[in-house]
């Protein structure tokens, strides 16, 4: 969703996912708004080796609480970044485990200083943070806010 929110204002864009299911709507979605310069790819960071390709802006929108290797995720990212690349990540702050429910495995959100700590040690020369949307969702408290941050961090060399 993100990207194609973006897509006017960045060039050529990768939209890597491991679901198959997923990229089929994806690749449907670019064709339907015939928009060429965005391309799926099948990819799992989790397990995959990393793509030859090198990027200058690696975003994520809601995923990051879903992988469970934080800190590797971050150096992957690192690697996948050129010199002068940027990153940015959309995701949950700390919250109780309220937002996904009983069952869920990932993480219940970030503090921002762990996670800054984690970037740092990645290797980016900053990691910093702002709170860019309160998401409303119905749980089985009742309606509850949940704010987002973002955090944008820099590859310099």
């Amino acid at each position: 969703m993100l990207s194609f929110a973006l897509h006017t204002a960045l060039g050529h864009i990768t939209l890597a996912d491991r679901s198959p299911g997923m990229l089929t709507v994806l690749d449907a979605k670019i064709a339907a708004a015939g928009l060429p310069h965005l391309h799926p790819l099948a990819l799992d960071l989790t397990t995959d080796p990393l793509p030859a390709e090198r990027y200058d802006l690696i975003f994520s929108l809601m995923t990051l609480h879903h992988i469970p290797d934080t800190e590797r995720l971050l150096r992957d990212f690192y690697a996948l970044l050129r010199p002068g690349g940027w990153l940015g990540i959309a995701d949950l702050d700390r919250e109780d485990g309220s937002f996904h429910g009983a069952g869920f495995t990932g993480h219940c959100g970030f503090d921002r200083e762990t996670l800054r700590a984690q970037g740092l040690k990645a290797g980016f020369s900053g990691v910093d943070f702002s709170t860019c949307y309160r998401m409303k969702k119905t749980t089985d408290q009742g309606t509850r806010e949940y704010p987002l941050f973002l955090a944008v961090a820099s590859r310099l060399e």
